[in-house]
Order: C-alpha cells, then structure tokens, then sequence
C-alpha cells in the first residue's frame, strides 16, 4: 500500500476548481500531488507550484511537456495519474496524451467539445485499460446514492416521472464584458463548446437523473435561451425527457435566474412512493408514500443502504456537502486504480466514466439540435 501520485493539468493558484479537486484529492489522505502544468505559461505554472509546494523541476510548462517528462522517471517516482481540470476546449488533448503514454486519468466535464472526441476516448480507454473517472460530483453525496439504492430496489416501484431543476443567476447581467474569467470563457464557443450553460450545469442535471433512477434518456425536445446581450451560447433552458422503461421527464436550468445561487433539486416519483433532494440541503432526502407517512432520510441515520452508509464521512447532524462528494469521486477512483496497483480483485467502485462522458456530450448535442429544429424531439 502506498499514496498515489497525481499530476494535475490546469488549475493554477487563481482557479477556483483546482483548488476543490486538490483539496477533494487529498481529504482521504489516499492521493498526494506530485507534479503539474498549471497554467498556460512556464512562469505561471511554476509559481502555482512554488505556492503548492512542489519541487521546481516538476513543475512543467504544458501538459506536453508533463506527460513525456513524467513517462521517462523511474515506476517508483512518476504520477500515477493526471487531473485535468482547465476549460472543456482543453480536456481531449491531455486526456488523449495521457491514456496513450500509459497514464490513469480524472477529467473535469463536460469531458470534450465534440461527440467524436468523446467516443475517441472511450475507444483509448476500452484499448489501452486503463481507468478514466468523470468528476461528476454530485452522486457522491451520501443522500444521494441512498435515492440510487431505494430506486433500485425498487422501493419506489416503477418509475413514472423525474423533475430536475439546476438554477443559478450570476450570469443575470454580462459579467464577461467586465473580464470576469469563470464567464469570459463560459460563453466563447470555442473555449466552451456547443453548450453554455447546458453545458456547464445542465450535463449535472442530466447525471443526476440517469444515476438516480438507473434509467437513459433516450429521447429529449429542448427548448434554448440566450438572455444575455449578444451572447451565443444558451444561458437558460427547459428540456422534456423520455426515459428507458416508459419514464417521462422535464428538466430546467438556468445561470439567469436572479437570486438562485446553487439550486440543483431533484424528484423521483413511482408508482409505491417519491423522493426529493436538493443539493443546498444535501442532508436530507424526502420520501414520500402511498401507504406510510413522509420519511426524511439524513446520513448516518437510521435504515440506509449500504451504499449511503459507506459514503458518510463524519457523524449524524454535521453537515456533509460539496467538498465531501466531491471527494468520494476521488476515493472510489483510488480505491479501484489502488487494487489494480495491488494486483488485487474488487468490486468495481461507484465512480462516473468515460462512458457517462460521452453520454454527456450526445446530451448536449441533441439539446442543441432540438433546439434549432423548433423543440423537435431528438434520440440520443
């Protein structure tokens, strides 16, 4: 047994998301940063990793640069595996790199630009066998895989309905015209791809719903805005969903919507019983029922599934939210990259893949096209 070594591509000193993913890396104390190219210039990345504590000569210029460096050191010394957590247009080339030099790797999402990019992924994963995780974050609260296992074991009955809402409103006003980094590059097609912010959130909405119920997409008509002065890219959007086995659903999101800070929510409804989470309250899920009265389940409460159980980190009625979830992505990628290391056997661990990526960027994709084609409904 041993720490893995992670190298991380992007995520300098200023960047928000880098700090979340350094930080959700290390809290199981599995995983320690070794190298990185954090920014797009060598001065840059040397700074964030002076700041990091890193020596100087792995700090490295470009992922280029990291990924060859890296290849050449001895098993003992080099990365195990390399986060990228830079805007979408820098996710494939990295990601690519990496799996071809033999290197594990985490992504930020959406996971490409293009569905192309997505299934040339998923292709290199599947040959070369090594791990791909999709930092999905919101299926690790512990809430959440407590809805996952009640779906499927079919505590609820038959799906019949999803509502899924992600609102946010600080793109209410043009911020990107100030130079507010987080916006600038949210709204520029080539930076973020097809999507604003279908992207940027509604791809968590999407997550959210096939994780709970077990359940693809598999038709969806879309309906797109653009609120925001000349912007290109939808900031706001109601979708209608078709599920596998006859489920029906809707889905909004929007980073317009004044007052909203993070309010992803979601409710299942079935045929027995219902339930309800919202991640600014994620430590509770409300049931509901035909034949009993309203239960309200909180981690390391009474009559949870293992699942939930495994996933809950402090004691009953402290607060477990974003950084904790996000760092069960974390220690169930390490768990499973570990027992490879170990040559040991284990039931594959509860992380997004390569394969959630790519059903992310049809998604999209078809969010899109519906909307150009008047909602027209689209299959993914």
């Amino acid at each position: 047994m041993r720490k893995l070594r992670m190298g991380m591509i992007g995520g300098g000193i200023d960047s928000f998301i880098g700090d979340v993913h350094r930080k959700a890396a290390s809290l199981d104390g599995m995983i320690d940063l070794v190298c990185g190219a954090f920014s797009s210039t060598n001065e840059r990345s040397k700074i964030s990793g002076k700041s990091l504590f890193l020596s100087e000569e792995r700090c490295y210029g470009s992922f280029e640069e990291m990924i060859l460096s890296e290849s050449t050191l001895p098993e003992n010394k080099r990365m195990d595996f390399v986060a990228i957590v830079t805007p979408n247009h820098m996710h494939f080339s990295p990601a690519k790199m990496a799996l071809e030099n033999g290197f594990h790797v985490v992504c930020d999402k959406p996971m490409t630009l293009t569905i192309e990019e997505a299934e040339e992924l998923e292709k290199l994963v599947a040959s070369t066998g090594l791990l791909f995780a999709l930092t999905h974050n919101y299926p690790g609260s512990p809430m959440v895989k407590q809805a996952r296992a009640m779906v499927l074991n079919n505590d609820l009955g038959k799906i019949r309905k999803v509502q899924v809402q992600y609102l946010q409103g600080w793109l209410a006003t043009s911020i990107e015209k100030t130079g507010q980094k987080q916006a600038s590059w949210r709204v520029d097609p080539s930076k973020s791809g097809v999507g604003g912010a279908l992207g940027d959130i509604g791809t968590h909405a999407q997550n959210l719903v096939e994780y709970i119920t077990g359940l693809h997409i598999k038709e969806l008509a879309a309906d797109l805005s653009r609120f925001g002065d000349d912007r290109v890219l939808d900031d706001d959007g109601n979708i209608l969903l078709r599920l596998e086995d006859g489920a029906k659903g809707s889905l909004s999101f929007s980073q317009i919507a004044v007052g909203e800070e993070n309010n992803l929510a979601i409710r299942v409804y079935g045929e027995k019983g219902s339930l309800e989470w919202c991640q600014e309250n994620p430590n509770q899920l409300v049931t509901r029922w035909l034949d009993k009265t309203k239960t309200i389940f909180t981690p390391n409460g009474n009559n949870l599934y293992p699942e939930s159980i495994v996933a809950s980190r402090i004691p009953a009625g402290h607060p477990e939210g974003y950084i904790e979830a996000f760092a069960n992505v974390y220690k169930n990628f390490a768990t499973h990259l570990i027992a490879i290391i170990s040559n040991k056997k284990i039931e594959i661990p509860d992380y997004p893949t390569v394969g959630d990526g790519v059903r992310g960027i049809k998604f999209i994709y078809a969010s899109v096209k519906s909307d150009k084609n008047n909602s027209a409904w689209i299959k993914i």
